[in-house]
């Protein structure tokens, strides 16, 4: 065996062992589902990272930029990603309060209604087994690529490497494990970008260079390469598209299963805030890096085939043995953590939120039913070809047009009905899935601005204000919400609020150093290379590049600003006081003009 081959099984041994290892310790359903509810800060940014992080990133993304986006995905804001904030502030909080062990869970307490947890349930079951499907294929093609098994053993091998401690820990081992094969990965892809653009001779020699790379031209700008043979016939196509996907997935990061569901193992509710800010940090960094190098192979090697394999290719030939072991490595951990996250979610909504039970199943049953949909997802794996990227975009969008409407009103609305919420769950999903479906097998090509989760969402929002308008609000309806927008009294802390508050200012910190690092490290390269910039060396404003420097500013700092706000209002105690003596003056001045 070769280094690469065995670096990559003594991950897989260690993350095994470790899993079983957690697996020991857990004793209850609370355990199994949710860690105990006691997870820290580090576990929380660990599993949030490592579960988008995934093969995804590393191959689909990668070999997206190196086609042909780079310039596009470098100075495209992480406006998907200001979805963990976002979500953190306005659903994460509240999702931790309703001691759920599900977020189907969560929907089915809050409109007192099973068949709404179950449909909840069944969207996480179609949907998450098809992301599934997609992170164990491409950590399969990844293991076929490095070692002399064929793609059918490296499959078994990938499900065999996943499947059995997640079934056996629950989430105790898949946070912990996520969190290992998160600092893996992490810092060894930013040893490997800092090697590769050493080498290359800087960033913003090679940025120049990718200007003016002939057999590519175009990639580098802000739009891509765009025009004949492309999706896009135009920038501003391009352009349209990516803020809906960015968008559509922000809505994702803010409700979906993979990634608020977290929030419900979070030890309290600063942990809650404190990870989804850490977490957004490192996820636009690594984003940064890989969308970097996945352009910038191109300066060594154009005709990689298939494009995903651009970083695979990379750390086989640009950077020693031993570093691009470790980054294999941690890009087959990227994705065994997304598959073990992944597998748990549908193992969960399938014990715990499709069929209505009197008594809840025990362990030994769960694991059983774990089991049982981890073979499906093998069989399915062997039966359906790969295609990671684009298949990877239409699953996840589901989640905004199906789950973001009723999950952000499920806090904020006070109409919102439990018939309201069911149909327009069910509406999202299907006027979602259908013309995603028909653009998929060929029969339509939707505009830009026409996107299926635009659609879905837009249906969904319809199908809500109607339905509300003709039905009412339960008493148990309106209370549970009620005590959802209650602060726990545990969490109303000066020291703790003070420890919280550091990360919105790095989150401002950040917003502020990278217009200037995207300036001098990207802009002014490029534009030296394409000979736009201006005769005294400094930006051309003319460009679009030029305005794409100022968007990590205006996301990173109005997020820190709001997160900050939020923070010390409801949780710093006199501040907290002061908001409940206003609101309770409020309302016997109410009464008393009433």
């Amino acid at each position: 065996m070769d280094i690469f081959t065995i670096t990559i099984v003594i991950s897989l041994v260690l993350f095994i062992a470790i899993g079983n290892y957690a697996g020991k310790n857990v004793k209850n359903l609370d355990d199994y589902f949710v860690a105990g509810r006691r997870a820290p800060t580090i576990l929380i940014v660990g599993t949030l990272v490592a579960s988008v992080m995934s093969s995804v990133a590393f191959l689909g993304e990668a070999g997206f930029t190196y086609d042909g986006q780079m310039g596009a995905y470098v100075l495209f804001p992480s406006t998907a990603a200001a979805g963990y904030v976002i979500g953190a502030l306005f659903f994460g909080r509240y999702l931790r309060r309703s001691r759920a062990t599900t977020v189907a869970e969560f929907f089915g307490q809050r409109f007192n209604s099973f068949r709404v947890r179950q449909a909840s349930g069944i969207i996480i079951m179609l949907s998450i087994s098809i992301y599934l499907l997609i992170v164990t294929q491409g950590a399969a093609i990844l293991l076929a690529d490095l070692t002399d098994l064929t793609y059918f053993y490296s499959l078994i091998v990938v499900w065999l490497s996943y499947t059995f401690f997640t079934m056996y820990s629950g989430s105790k081992g898949v946070i912990l494990t996520d969190t290992l094969m998160f600092l893996l990965f992490t810092g060894a892809t930013l040893v490997f970008a800092y090697y590769i653009v050493s080498d290359l001779g800087g960033i913003a020699s090679s940025i120049e260079n990718m200007a003016q790379l002939e057999s590519k031209p175009g990639i580098a700008s802000w739009s891509g390469i765009v025009g004949p043979g492309t999706d896009w016939a135009t920038p501003m196509d391009y352009l349209i598209w990516a803020f809906v996907i960015d968008i559509a997935w922000s809505a994702v990061y803010i409700v979906g299963p993979w990634q608020a569901g977290r929030h419900l193992m979070a030890k309290n509710e600063h942990v809650v805030l404190r990870s989804a800010m850490y977490a957004l940090i490192i996820v636009a960094l690594l984003q940064t890096a890989i969308y970097v190098l996945g352009g910038l192979v191109n300066l060594v090697k154009t005709d990689i085939t298939p494009s995903e394999t651009v970083l695979v290719w990379a750390a086989k030939n640009l950077v020693p043995e031993f570093l691009g072991a470790l980054v294999l490595a941690g890009i087959m951990a990227a994705a065994l953590s997304s598959a073990s996250t992944f597998l748990s979610l549908v193992g969960f909504s399938a014990s715990n939120d499709v069929v209505k039970r009197e008594k809840a199943l025990d362990l030994r049953s769960i694991r059983v039913i774990m089991m049982m949909v981890g073979v499906v997802v093998l069989l399915a794996s062997l039966y359906f070809p790969p295609n990671i990227f684009w298949l990877m975009l239409f699953v996840g969008t589901i989640y905004a047009s199906s789950w973001g409407p009723v999950g952000l009103m499920s806090i904020w609305s006070k109409h919102i009905t439990e018939a309201a919420a069911y149909w327009g769950m069910l509406s999202g999903f299907v006027f979602n899935v259908i013309p995603a479906g028909l653009e998929y097998v060929g029969y339509i090509t939707w505009p830009s601005y026409l996107h299926p989760a635009i659609i879905g969402t837009v249906i969904s929002l319809i199908t809500i204000g109607i339905i509300s308008r003709k039905g009412t609000v339960s008493e148990q309806e309106a209370a549970y919400r009620h005590e959802l927008h209650i602060t726990p009294a545990g969490d109303i802390e000066a020291k703790k609020t003070r420890t919280t508050m550091i990360a919105p200012v790095l989150l401002i910190l950040y917003g502020c150093v990278m217009p200037f690092a995207v300036v001098n490290y990207y802009i002014k390269p490029y534009q030296r290379g394409t000979g736009e910039i201006l005769a005294d060396g400094s930006m051309n404003w003319q460009t679009g590049e030029a305005w794409f420097s100022l968007s990590s500013a205006v996301i990173f700092i109005s997020l820190g600003i709001l997160a900050a706000m939020v923070i010390w209002r409801n949780y710093h105690p006199a501040m907290n006081q002061a908001n409940k003596q206003s609101k309770t003056g409020s309302h016997t001045e109410t009464q008393s003009n009433h």
